[in-house]
């Protein structure tokens, strides 16, 4: 810890600065191959966009996790429980966090003809 930190820590993670933790910590686990030994600031403009690129693909955020359990509860359960789940009032708010699962509907077309 420093001694004198710019930034103090809060009680807890607000929105924001849970978003930019997780963002923080996708940056050092996956560091761009081409940056090793060198700063954002000494890129070329072609590098910088490859680099925009290649960060958005290695970065995730906190409602992804969200999504996945919505969908996971979704395929197991069934879209009612995934609703019950996230606290939706209606089914149709529920289908947003919740991925269709088209592993079951081929299934299903197949048995079915």
């Amino acid at each position: 810890r420093r001694t004198s930190p710019k930034r103090t820590p809060g009680e807890k993670y607000e929105t924001g600065s849970y978003g930019r933790a997780i963002q923080r910590a996708c940056d050092k686990a996956f560091l761009w191959p081409k940056l090793a030994g060198r700063k954002i600031k000494e890129l070329t403009d072609d590098e910088l966009v490859e680099f925009e690129t290649w960060r958005k693909k290695h970065r995730w955020a906190p409602n992804r996790l969200r999504h996945t359990m919505a969908t996971e509860v979704r395929r197991t359960y069934g879209v009612e429980a995934s609703q019950v789940v996230l606290g939706h009032s209606k089914a149709d708010v529920t289908q947003v966090y919740a991925e269709r699962d088209f592993e079951l509907a081929a299934r299903v077309a197949r048995e079915v003809g």
